[in-house]
């Protein structure tokens, strides 16, 4: 036999046993790889849960000046989420507000009109310091009882009003009787409230940000910012907004993204010393 047909008939012999051998080994892989599992037809495949986003902290969002008007109701029924309602007394939609946003489910609390240091736009049932207890306990029982579900009250204006330990015992004294909490606007670094709440014993909270000092969505959405940073360094924060169309539709649009980042929202009642 010539030596090439030799050469040929060799190469050809170990071309096929390396073919042999990389069946075999393809075939022994099958069978130890486990069975892939079929989603049945119109079967959706299950998605791999999402982690919950990490506690950031408490936030509670206060809204102010309620009771002028009604402009403000279809937006913020679209806000699911806990809000605290702060309704004035006397004004032509206080009732009706207090009943259509309790309803809802939102917390309200009396916007009790205090003395402040400037003397304008006064509402007419606005506590002064000069009076006498009598005086500042009728005015407190009457818009009290116009403003139904209170669980609390915060002073609208009262940057007179807060530094005086007379007036402010007044309205505590009669508070604690009715178990409701006072939530200082804190619109005076001299404010007494804090200390002669701790002293009386009354449920107390106290304002950390004025979220619409000025109405543009820009700047409330930083005001936000802030109020959650304060939320993370301390575990809660309150921040106090008005009854304003441009305020309760920014609050729309950023709560669910504070919510997705690990803040939590809730009513005052639940931040209470």
């Amino acid at each position: 036999m010539p030596k090439k047909l030799k050469l040929a008939l060799v190469l050809f012999a170990v071309f096929l046993l390396v073919e042999n051998m990389i069946v075999i080994n393809l075939m022994n892989a099958r069978k130890k790889a486990p069975p892939v599992k079929k989603t049945p037809a119109g079967v959706a495949a299950k998605k791999t849960p999402k982690k919950p986003p990490v506690f950031q902290g408490n936030i509670a969002i206060v809204l102010d000046d309620w009771g002028y008007n009604l402009n403000s109701l279809p937006f913020i029924e679209e806000i699911k989420y806990p809000l605290t309602i702060s309704i004035l007394p006397y004004l032509p939609y206080s009732k009706t507000v207090a009943g259509e946003l309790h309803a809802r489910g939102f917390e309200l609390i009396l916007h009790l009109p205090l003395e402040p240091h400037e003397r304008f736009s006064l509402e007419h049932n606005t506590i002064m310091t000069t009076m006498k207890e009598d005086e500042i306990l009728a005015i407190l029982r009457k818009n009290l009882e116009d403003i139904p579900f209170v669980k609390g009250v915060n002073n609208h204006m009262g940057s007179k009003a807060t530094t005086d330990e007379k007036t402010m015992g007044v309205i505590f004294g009669e508070l604690k009787k009715r178990r409701l909490y006072f939530l200082d606007s804190f619109v005076s670094l001299n404010s007494v409230c804090a200390g002669l709440a701790e002293r009386m014993n009354i449920p107390f909270a106290k304002r950390d940000i004025f979220l619409d000092n000025k109405s543009d969505p820009e700047y409330i959405k930083a005001q936000l910012y802030k109020l959650k940073t304060k939320a993370k360094m301390y575990g809660e924060a309150i921040g106090i907004g008005h009854d304003r169309k441009t305020t309760v539709q920014v609050l729309r649009e950023m709560m669910p993204v504070l919510e997705r980042e690990g803040y939590r929202f809730v009513f005052v009642s639940q931040l209470l010393n």
